[in-house]
């Protein structure tokens, strides 16, 4: 009996001992300076896609996202469970069915940036200004990263997918390797937006930081930008000369373009080095360039050595 009290006393200070770590306030800097919160939020709501992405991968599920058909379309990974109440469009959320979720934190990217004091009369705010020209965008993500599981009390959570992400990046770049004999193509990849029009990626991209940690060579290499993009014609691409096109999916005009003697004409088509990639964001969060990097790696092993 008095072991049996001993341990129930001690259980319960350990819990007493975790319910006030729970309790203990964290202050983090977001892109405006420090958040203070008192407690781990418990209702959280992302208008952000990277934001969203990220709240998967740390395993807490969202009461609101915006825009959850082109989550589904345009990210794909990590996939959203059912359940998840639709807020309305990234830029223009329903102020209305976010104060109906009673959420106790709100998550935004620069695209919300002027709702920022309307949203913040609904629930705290985190704002992350992830990607500019003035910094380095795959720090900057990363940096949120761990601030949103500081928040969320999920740190050494977010430290192993880390970890687990630069293990699945070599393993990933490995298997590219042993594709091609060790002679490595250059790659450049891209959206394909009409068929005149195309966005490449280039210096600063989630894209270019997934091929290099594939051991690839940007074939179209594209000075920093913002977003890590630059819009070309179409014509452009010809410059990728003996390398490898790579085209992100969705491409609604594909049958289009693709038969217009132009594309034909273009080495990487007569050379058969073109591949479509599964749909993936290009703008998302931390563990987003994994993602990236198991999607081309699939698109490269169509290619023939």
């Amino acid at each position: 009996m008095f072991v049996d009290r001993c341990k129930t006393h001690v259980l319960g200070l350990l819990i007493a001992l975790l319910n006030i770590q729970v309790a203990v306030a964290v202050e983090v800097h977001d892109s405006r300076g420090v958040q203070r919160f008192d407690q781990p939020p418990q209702r959280v709501v992302a208008l952000n896609w990277g934001a969203t992405e990220e709240l998967i991968e740390l395993g807490v599920i969202p009461v609101g996202v915006a825009d959850i058909r082109g989550y589904r379309d345009w990210v794909a990974r990590p996939a959203l469970p059912g359940g998840i109440a639709d807020v309305g469009r990234r830029d223009e959320p329903s102020l209305e069915r976010l104060v109906s979720l009673k959420p106790d934190l709100i998550i935004i990217g620069s695209q919300q940036r002027g709702l920022l004091e309307k949203l913040e009369s609904i629930a705290p705010v985190l704002y992350f200004d992830n990607y500019r020209a003035d910094h380095n965008n795959v720090e900057a993500v990363e940096a949120s990263f761990l601030t949103l599981a500081k928040v969320l009390r999920r740190e050494p959570l977010a430290r192993a997918r880390l970890s687990q992400r630069d293990q699945r990046l070599a393993e990933l770049a490995a298997q590219v390797q042993k594709h091609f004999d060790g002679i490595m193509p250059r790659v450049a990849v891209v959206r394909l937006g009409d068929a005149t029009h195309v966005r490449v990626y280039g210096a600063n991209s989630m894209v270019e930081a997934a091929l290099a940690a594939l051991g690839l060579e940007n074939a179209l290499p594209q000075p920093v930008t913002t977003w890590g993009q630059v819009q070309k014609k179409v014509t452009d691409l010809a410059a990728v000369g003996d390398g490898v096109l790579l085209y992100i999916e969705p491409f609604p005009q594909r049958d289009q373009l693709f038969g217009m003697p132009l594309w034909q004409f273009m080495p990487f088509v007569q050379n058969q080095r073109l591949a479509a990639v599964n749909p993936v964001w290009t703008y998302g969060g931390a563990l987003s360039i994994q993602h990236l990097a198991e999607a081309i790696t699939d698109a490269l092993l169509e290619i023939q050595p």
